[in-house]
């Protein structure tokens, strides 16, 4: 038995009576924290594109909801549109060591397909863990090479999409590894957007929340996949990968619980800028800095910020400037905080956010890439104008389980979300919380609108 197949027959024995509580109880945070992403999207390009796609190509009606608005319709749109608004604001969840945004992949078509074959709260909780637990492998399995090129939440996306709504369906390993083969072949997702400022990263997990699901329900009507589609000498590592580990795929399967090392996003940006965000805040906070006594900042990264955040010089829309160090660290400086409001007010229009922009800049440092990405450290070099040299580090980013956020923290993020959107009540945000919260007692998933 391969790595594949070791890993196809864990998914299909996974039980909900094998799940600590301590996951159970991550799970429900997980979920809150992927809702408010979704929710906070309402009404903000390019979200209503994708819900007229769905609108023209979808059904009138159907099970399954699209959360910004409401509507309902298959599960198939339901995830598109979700997975598409869940990663606009990014402010979704991160596993570190895959690189790898599982919750916006995941829970669009987990939801979508519970709410249409008509499952529980506890059958979610499984899916999802089941979906977290194979896409954070497959990611790691994948190793560094591929991120430089491909945007894992993409690619492997749509394989832990697939293996979640394979679990509502109950399929067996056999079948899983057939649902693996289909959706290993519509992986797909490029860097190369960034350099425009283009929407491509919503289309990219929008297409894989779908293309998952449409991997597993075929997968269960009898469609047949590549039976060896991570490792096979044509599969996705063939192609996609010049350092990928075999090992990865089934490391510490049942023992290891992945999904609870998955961060959340204090920052509103690319979760590349954080380490080096949390390192100047705590840096200008120790001395006493405002932004207009500092002259110079180097941020000291790994390579695969380089990679993603070098592409952004100047940036063009607020999403674009999320992918922006010198802005990030702009906002940081001069407003204390980079979070919704202050991108959306201060990031493009700023002139002191400009200006601090332009003495920002990156520069490789070895221990930082060498901890990456098990660990993201956080190391920024500071020239403030009267001469002084002055250096800030931070070794756990706010939002990472070891520095995590707690279940209020959680709720506050949350209504911050949906009061970003505007669109949602006090009356509404307390009824989602508590729903997520009470998701492992939840008969029906109808609640989630």
């Amino acid at each position: 038995m391969n790595n594949t197949h070791a890993l196809a027959e864990f998914l299909a024995g996974l039980r909900y009576e094998d799940l600590p509580t301590s996951v159970v109880e991550y799970t429900e945070e997980l979920f809150l924290d992927w809702l408010g992403s979704a929710l906070a999207s309402q009404n903000r390009h390019p979200i209503p594109l994708f819900q007229r796609y769905a609108q023209r190509m979808g059904p009138a009606s159907g099970k399954s909801r699209v959360l910004v608005d409401g509507t309902s319709t298959s599960a198939y749109f339901a995830a598109l549109v979700n997975g598409a608004s869940s990663h606009l604001v990014e402010q979704d969840d991160l596993h570190n060591s895959s690189v790898l945004h599982p919750a916006t992949v995941v829970f669009p078509a987990a939801l979508a397909a519970a709410q249409e074959l008509g499952k529980s709260g506890r059958e979610l909780i499984l899916a999802s863990v089941a979906g977290y637990e194979a896409g954070i492998r497959i990611g790691e399995f994948l190793g560094r090479s591929h991120y430089r090129i491909f945007h894992t939440t993409a690619t492997v996306g749509t394989l832990a999409a697939a293996v979640a709504v394979g679990k509502l369906l109950g399929l067996d390993s056999r079948q899983f590894v057939n649902c693996l083969g289909s959706a290993g072949t519509q992986a797909a997702g490029l860097w190369e957007f960034l350099r425009d400022a283009a929407d491509s990263k919503q289309l990219h997990t929008a297409k894989a929340a779908a293309d998952g699901l449409l991997a597993a329900y075929l997968t269960a009507d009898g469609l047949t996949g590549a039976q060896n589609i991570l490792e096979g000498e044509q599969g996705m590592a063939a192609g996609m990968s010049s350092d990928a580990d075999p090992s990865r795929l089934v490391d510490g399967l049942g023992t290891r619980w992945a999904l609870c090392e998955t961060s959340y996003k204090f920052h509103a940006s690319c979760r590349h800028t954080h380490p080096a965000a949390d390192a100047l805040l705590g840096l200008m906070q120790r001395e006493g800095l405002s932004h207009g006594d500092i002259a110079k900042v180097t941020t000291r990264v790994h390579q695969g910020a380089i990679d993603v955040l070098g592409r952004v010089v100047v940036p063009q829309t607020v999403h674009q400037a999320k992918f922006s160090m010198g802005t990030v660290l702009g906002l940081i400086a001069v407003h204390g905080k980079a979070g919704l409001v202050e991108f959306e007010e201060f990031s493009l229009s700023d002139a002191q956010v400009s200006a601090f922009r332009e003495k920002v800049s990156m520069q490789l440092d070895p221990e930082v890439d060498g901890a990456y990405p098990r660990r993201w450290l956080g190391r920024v070099d500071v020239l403030t104008t009267d001469g002084r040299q002055l250096h800030g580090a931070i070794d756990e980013p706010k939002g990472d389980p070891s520095n995590g956020l707690s279940r209020a923290e959680l709720e506050d993020k949350f209504r911050r979300l949906l009061a970003f959107a505007g669109q949602r009540s006090q009356a509404e945000a307390d009824r989602l919380v508590q729903a997520s919260w009470a998701l492992h007692q939840l008969p029906s998933l109808d609640v989630f609108h």
